[in-house]
């Protein structure tokens, strides 16, 4: 904020010469506390600045205050005038609030000139009148105990802006002056005689006024009220202490009126409050009148009340409204039994299952552990029973004694007696339990006595084993045959059928199925006589008394329904033009099989393919095994034949001769063998050096693959996955031990920097290879390096030193035995770039640490000119 004025200041004294002017500022104002708003407190004006621009709208304005406030602003007059007036969002208080406000009035024209000038405003201090604080201003209830002694009742206190301040005191008047009460010079209020309620005035009206050192003055409200208070206790005047009443009275009945009275006065205290202290839930008294009400049931056959029928209360009595006094009476009510309850059993409804063989005498059912009566006292709470009645039940049932409720039976329960059964074995017995006091309340009870039946005969199938036959070719849910058992007890239970054991195949658990409730038994697959031409199976009949089992045999009849299988399944087979009718064709065979067929029961026929009947298989029927012949002879000059590739479909069929076994009918089952045939055609060229054409065969394999052997391409891909992956890994391994063992080099050509002494025990793991080749040298050049004079090739590049041992007369002389290059021949057909490559290669390693000798061995490092050991090894440039 500093800053910001300091840029108005700046920016006025640069514009001064402008001479926009705030006239009549900076000064000083005036301004009373607690001003209204738009109170005036000081007016300027404004000159304009040579330009004569105008004063910009919103301007003049104050646009900072020390401290802030909002009380302030700045009114337009007239032309360039203005005023400073207050706004009354904040109270001027001379005593409590800043008293200097230092406001910062800043104009600004048209043009951007500007002014800036202070004004300082004076709060100034006006007397005000004294006030009461709180809720004293609104006035004050006071209220004395009649018979109080006299003394101190409260004490007053007022606030005067400037006389407190001052510490000038305030004075205080009660209006209108009394005998009852004084109020003395420090503003206590004191009460100076003892009151009665009943004889005087009840409540007492004041004003009290305080006033300050000049005249100003303010007032309150007092009223002062007489507690009255009661010193009687309460007289009850119902003389009855102990009250019978019957049971089962309604809520809210009124059983006992309560009353009482107060010796107060009767204006006040004859209103008094009545209430039960004992703890109960029977009754229940009105606060205001002292009429006692039933609150709930009374039952004295239930609870508490059959052991004890009498309840004890305790009734008390209060004045209203303050209960100053009180007084307690005891009273008793009995409640006495009525015949409000009926005999009753737990349940009137008796469901009894007899044996059809008990004996007669038997009790059935004893009514007395069943029924009873709540009533509390005698005679209310007994009871006896009628003679029982009921259809058909006269010669059956018996009530013995008489009245007694206890049921036995005296007839014949036989559950297999046409009587029984025509009664449905359910007879009725109907009886009825009555009260022996008034009102005779009676209920009826129903007895259903039950036969139950008993496993007098056992649970038997109709035939001791059964023998069914089924063809193998029957499909699933073919039925077999039926199995029946029966049990001659009443009423007929539902039986359930079950295999127990047998009917398992190698493929299925079981093959047959039998109805749980019709016992028929069908296929849940097709059999196969060749598998178990016979199935014994163990059926088991229960019902939910006895079980009983049964041997079932089931035949398979055979069929034919296996095609014959025949090895090989395919095959190829080359023969020559020219071979001779009736020869076996490679000495070809077909060895044929069939699981429900004989050896001697296989037919051979050639289908489509086998144009002009070329071929055909002898023995064509009664033998499992045959051979391919070859039945007319080629002839391809005269056009007959046309085709020398010949596909055939060999069928071989199983009908010709049946077996002599059992049969559900004469089917026929056929497989199939394809072969494929290449007629090899005469040679078109005469060999010399052979004195006669040879044929040659090739025989073609092909391995069909078989579902049934699914197993065998899956081994093999995993075989080769897993193989994969550890020739993978093998790699991996090998290529981290070549990179952890072999460092990789940063140059071309590098030699290493060996110490001297450090050779003689130095390993070789360099392997030197020697390339031989037989370029043609056909020019030669100085290395500009060495010296030495070596010979090239000017269309491959290859180099080579010219001689080895007389080139270098200096290294001849340190090391005579060593050899610096190996020459070879180039093996024959190799390119030019096979042969710049191998010079190359053969450069950098006749310059290498792994040179050889004369000899073509690799040099050792006694050998080496230990002066070289640090040297790199020479590169051949050409001369130009």
């Amino acid at each position: 904020m500093q800053a910001a004025i300091l840029s108005l200041l700046l920016l006025g004294a640069l514009s001064e010469g402008q001479a926009l002017h705030l006239i009549h500022l900076p000064a000083t104002g005036n301004v009373a506390e607690n001003s209204p708003p738009e109170t005036s407190v000081h007016k300027f004006s404004v000159k304009l600045s040579a330009s004569l621009s105008p004063v910009m709208p919103g301007f003049p304005l104050i646009i900072n205050s020390s401290p802030l406030t909002e009380a302030f602003r700045v009114n337009w007059l007239s032309g360039t005038d203005f005023e400073v007036v207050t706004t009354g969002k904040e109270q001027l208080d001379f005593e409590t609030g800043p008293r200097i406000f230092d406001l910062q009035i800043y104009v600004k024209d048209d043009v951007g000139v500007t002014d800036l000038q202070i004004l300082t405003v004076q709060v100034t201090d006006v007397n005000e009148p004294p006030e009461f604080q709180g809720n004293l201003a609104k006035g004050l209830d006071l209220s004395i105990v009649e018979g109080a002694n006299p003394g101190f009742l409260y004490q007053f206190e007022a606030f005067d802006p400037e006389d407190t301040r001052q510490n000038i005191p305030l004075s205080y008047f009660l209006i209108p002056s009394s005998e009852n009460f004084t109020m003395s010079n420090n503003a206590t209020l004191f009460s100076t005689t003892e009151f009665d309620f009943e004889a005087g005035h009840r409540s007492y009206h004041f004003v009290v006024e305080v006033r300050d050192s000049q005249g100003l003055k303010a007032s309150t409200a007092l009223r002062i009220n007489i507690v009255n208070i009661n010193d009687e206790v309460p007289r009850f005047t119902s003389p009855r202490r102990v009250y019978r009443i019957p049971e089962e009275l309604g809520p809210g009945t009124i059983v006992a009126n309560i009353t009482a009275e107060d010796p107060d006065d009767k204006g006040f205290t004859s209103f008094l409050l009545y209430s039960i202290t004992t703890v109960n839930s029977y009754f229940m008294i009105n606060q205001l009148t002292g009429t006692i009400q039933v609150a709930r049931r009374l039952n004295r056959d239930a609870g508490e009340l059959r052991q004890n029928p009498a309840i004890s209360l305790e009734v008390l009595v209060r004045d209203r409204p303050f209960g100053g006094q009180e007084n307690r009476k005891q009273i008793t009510f009995i409640v006495e039994d009525i015949n409000d309850n009926p005999s009753t059993c737990t349940k009137f409804t008796f469901s009894i299952m007899v044996p059809e063989r008990a004996a007669k005498g038997t009790l059935l059912l004893d009514l007395n552990k069943f029924c009873f009566d709540d009533d509390s006292e005698a005679p209310n709470n007994q009871f006896n029973f009628t003679t029982p009645s009921g259809v058909g039940s006269s010669g059956r049932f018996l009530q013995d004694p008489a009245g007694s409720g206890k049921i036995v039976l005296i007839g014949d329960l036989d559950y297999e007696n046409p009587s029984n059964l025509a009664a449905g074995n359910k007879h009725t017995v109907i009886i009825q339990v009555q009260d022996i006091a008034p009102p005779y309340y009676k209920n009826n009870i129903y007895i259903y006595i039950l036969t139950s039946p008993e496993n007098e005969f056992p649970l038997v199938f109709d035939s001791p084993s059964y023998v069914f036959a089924v063809s193998e070719l029957s499909p699933a849910r073919t039925r077999i045959g039926q199995v029946h058992a029966t049990d001659k007890d009443l009423p007929q239970g539902d039986i359930v059928y079950s295999i127990s054991t047998g009917g398992a195949s190698l493929q299925y658990p079981n093959i047959f199925w039998i109805n749980p409730q019709t016992g028929e038994l069908q296929l849940v697959t097709k059999a196969d006589y060749e598998t178990s031409p016979v199935h014994i199976l163990r059926v088991q009949a229960t019902n939910s008394e006895d079980s009983s089992s049964v041997t079932v045999t089931v035949n398979i009849l055979e069929e034919n329904d296996e095609k014959p299988i025949c090895t090989p399944n395919s095959y190829f087979l080359a023969i020559p033009v020219d071979l001779k009718v009736g020869t076996n064709i490679q000495n070809f065979k077909l060895t044929c099989t069939d699981l429900d067929s004989s050896p001697r029961s296989f037919r051979y026929s050639i289908g489509p393919g086998n144009i002009n009947r070329h071929f055909t298989f002898s023995p064509n029927a009664g033998s499992n095994v045959t051979s391919l012949l070859l039945a007319t002879r080629f002839d391809y000059a005269s056009g007959l034949d046309k085709i020398w590739n010949y596909k055939l479909l060999v069928y071989i069929t199983d009908d010709n001769l049946l077996s002599g076994r059992k049969r559900a009918g004469a089917l026929v089952e056929t497989g199939t063998v394809t072969l494929s045939i290449s007629v090899i055609p005469r040679p078109t060229t005469v060999v010399t050096t052979t004195p006669r054409p040879r044929v040659t065969y090739q025989i073609l394999r092909k391995n069909v693959y078989s579902p049934s052997a699914w197993y065998v391409p899956f081994v093999i891909t995993l075989g080769s996955v897993l193989l994969l992956g550890l020739l993978v890994s093998l790699i991996v391994l090998l290529a981290k031990a070549i990179y952890r063992h072999c460092p990789r080099k940063t140059g071309k050509h590098r030699t290493f920097l060996v110490k001297k002494g450090e050779m003689k025990d130095a390993k070789r793991e360099l392997v030197v290879e020697t390339i031989q080749m037989n370029t043609v040298f056909d020019g030669e050049a100085k290395d500009p390096v060495t010296g030495a004079i070596y010979e090239f090739n000017s269309k491959s590049g290859a180099r080579r030193w010219k001689d080895p041992l007389t080139q270098m007369p200096k290294w001849k002389e340190s090391r005579p035995q060593e050899a610096v290059t190996g020459e070879g021949t180039k093996p024959p057909g190799g390119s030019d770039k096979e042969r710049d490559g191998l010079s190359s290669k053969a450069q950098a390693e006749d310059a290498g640490p792994g040179s050889r000798n004369q000899d073509g061995r690799p040099s050792t490092p006694k050998e080496r000119n230990p002066a070289l050991k640090s040297q790199v090894s020479p590169k051949l440039h050409p001369e130009k």
